[in-house]
């Protein structure tokens, strides 16, 4: 079920979201057979509405529309965050409910009057379902029962990109909001339950698997990361039969929006079933390009193992699908090996 506090219409909403470089966007819409007659015009106040107007229509055409067509007796919740990098390029985060009233539900909390005029919108999404709520970043497919979306507003009166906090738990309406409350989610009339649960934060890139407990991402340095145990497995296509099968552990995963890198962080450990071991302090990690990069440090330098042989550098660039391991390194880093001709030392 979908919920939108104050001025929003309750079907085919196309909303704009504090006016900025920073705009994101909500659809929600419930699907019907044959198709529901437009919403209701709103009355807006808002000075700068032509403004929106004249953005909306200059902005409708740009990039793929990814708008998913509901299945029927469901409803399609969708928001996205929009961060513009010091690259002039723009990278769109998206957070996506399809689900029923009984799986979970979609709210957006506007402002209210004692909240200030620069105080953040709120997004709460909701999916007990196996899909999950859906948040797509870079290359990387994020599942998870609960997220929570806050967008800021910048000092100079743009906005940002916005927080998302995601992870275990539910979210449900409240009918008697307590008098007093001063929680914005409960004045907005919604309850939060929110858990950390091993496993429970799904990540797919490629052919690639990642499980994890909890997400956060912070538009302050544009980086989301999900906290651990970290476990992942990597399981060829079947186009890819032969190909060796890849799984491991790590603390934690970040995916770094601006330079578009995904890496696993803290003791990260790769076992693929050729029965090559490699350890690593951060790895930069490409599902569609088969490539991982092992980045080591003094107290932790980069090693790859297989049998008798071991390889250690800086840096070690591992081929995902030939199973091959190559060192890399700065010029006066020392790189390390033992390479034994098994033949040749058999007796």
């Amino acid at each position: 079920m979908s919920r939108h506090i104050q001025t929003l219409p309750q079907r085919a909403l196309l909303l704009v979201l504090l006016a900025g470089p920073g705009w994101a966007t909500a659809q929600d819409s419930a699907p019907v057979d044959p198709p529901p007659p437009p919403a209701d015009t709103l009355d807006w106040d808002d000075e700068g509405w032509d403004e929106i107007k004249q953005w909306a229509e200059e902005t409708e055409d740009l990039g793929q529309d990814t708008t998913a067509t509901p299945e029927a007796g469901s409803e399609y919740s969708e928001l996205q965050l929009v961060r513009q990098g010091d690259d002039g390029k723009e990278r769109r985060i998206g957070v996506v409910r399809k689900g029923t009233d009984e799986t979970g539900i979609f709210v957006f909390c506007n402002p209210q009057e004692q909240d200030g005029e620069n105080a953040p919108g709120l997004a709460v999404f909701s999916n007990s379902g196996p899909e999950g709520v859906e948040i797509s970043i870079d290359k990387n497919v994020i599942q998870v029962p609960l997220a929570v979306v806050t967008q800021t507003r910048r000092a100079d009166g743009t906005s940002g990109d916005g927080n998302i906090e995601a992870s275990a738990g539910t979210a449900a309406y409240v009918e008697n909001i307590p008098e007093g409350a001063e929680d914005r989610l409960t004045r907005c009339g919604v309850q939060v339950d929110a858990k950390n649960v091993p496993g429970s934060v799904r990540v797919t890139q490629g052919q690639t698997q990642l499980t994890g407990q909890s997400l956060r991402y912070s538009e302050t340095d544009g980086v989301a990361r999900v906290t651990g145990p970290i476990t992942f497995k990597r399981i060829p296509s079947a186009e890819q039969s032969g190909t060796t099968e890849l799984s491991g552990t790590a603390e934690g995963i970040e995916v770094e929006v601006d330079t578009e890198r995904t890496l696993l962080v803290g003791d990260v450990v790769l076992n693929s079933s050729g029965g090559r071991v490699s350890r690593a302090a951060r790895v930069e990690y490409d599902d569609q390009s088969n490539l991982a990069r092992l980045i080591g440090t003094p107290e932790q330098p980069a090693v790859s193992e297989r049998g008798k042989e071991r390889l250690q550098a800086a840096e070690i660039l591992y081929d995902l699908e030939r199973d091959e391991a190559v060192a890399w390194a700065s010029e006066g880093v020392r790189i390390t090996g033992e390479f034994v001709d098994e033949e040749a030392a058999a007796p």
